[in-house]
């Protein structure tokens, strides 16, 4: 087992000789959650085992973190903590993708090695919300505070556009 985590991995290589991956990914590493992200301070936890089921070479294992998004109401930091669990089989063809198991997710794997937080980054991708917001309604403490900005000419009845129509009748002049 090892604490700190490669930046390169051969998952082939790791689900033969069935090794296993502990340790931290820094958030501010994680490029492609860089636009999600209020705050990219903290770290991802990775959990990873490397196995085979008969032919089948696969990943299994949690990842977590705590993430700052922004909140799509009040574009404050919100708060999501995130646990998940991964299920990959390892495959080198679309078409060894479509015979895999319905527990697993393909991660498609060309000859060598790959960096690690691509895999971290992608499962993340799939369980953070598309709009993140506060569980209580953050819009409802900034409206209390609102200043009344409309004139008091705009607060008065309206004026009846026929209003003109109306002074024609009466003199005939139409």
């Amino acid at each position: 087992m090892l604490t700190r985590l490669p930046e390169y991995i051969d998952p082939l290589h790791l689900a033969d000789k069935r090794g296993e991956l502990k340790g931290q990914i820094p958030i501010s590493s994680l490029d492609r959650l860089a636009d999600l992200l209020f705050d990219d301070s903290g770290a991802v936890t990775v959990d990873l085992f490397f196995g085979r089921e008969g032919r089948l070479a696969k990943i299994e294992g949690e990842i977590e973190a705590v993430f700052q998004l922004e909140c799509q109401n009040c574009l404050q930091a919100v708060q999501y903590p995130v646990k998940s669990s991964i299920k990959l089989g390892i495959v080198m063809s679309i078409d060894q993708a479509d015979r895999l198991p319905e527990e697993y997710e393909p991660l498609l794997v060309e000859e060598g090695k790959m960096p690690l937080k691509n895999i971290v980054e992608d499962e993340l991708l799939l369980v953070l919300p598309a709009f993140p917001r506060h569980e209580h309604d953050c819009l409802a403490h900034k409206s209390n505070n609102k200043i009344d900005l409309l004139p008091d000419k705009q607060q008065s009845a309206p004026e009846n556009p026929f209003s003109i129509l109306a002074k024609f009748k009466n003199t005939g002049d139409l």
